[in-house]
């Protein structure tokens, strides 16, 4: 248990910081995970989006190392545009 008034506090923040470092990153995994389970393409493309967004917002706090953002949002990118464009709809 911390000793010091100064350690009490810093244990509050590092509790409030991992939690709030947890939520941002399975937010993260959701948006995703939506691009990944998305099979129409116009939609693909908004979640992509989205998805991109927090990739880049997290690896610019450090939450995540940003080659790992660039390789997820390049897999991502990849799989949206082998997507196929619904019938009676022009591309």
């Amino acid at each position: 248990m911390a000793q010091h008034k100064s350690a009490e506090k810093r244990a509050r923040q590092s509790l409030k910081r991992r939690s709030e470092n947890k939520e941002t990153k399975s937010e993260m995994k959701t948006l995703v995970k939506k691009v990944w389970s998305t099979k129409d393409k116009e939609k693909a493309e908004v979640a992509l989006k989205e998805a991109v967004s927090s990739l880049d917002k997290l690896a610019s706090k450090g939450l995540i190392h940003r080659n790992k953002a660039s390789n997820q949002k390049s897999e991502l990118a990849k799989f949206v545009n082998k997507l196929k464009v619904p019938s009676g709809q022009q591309a």
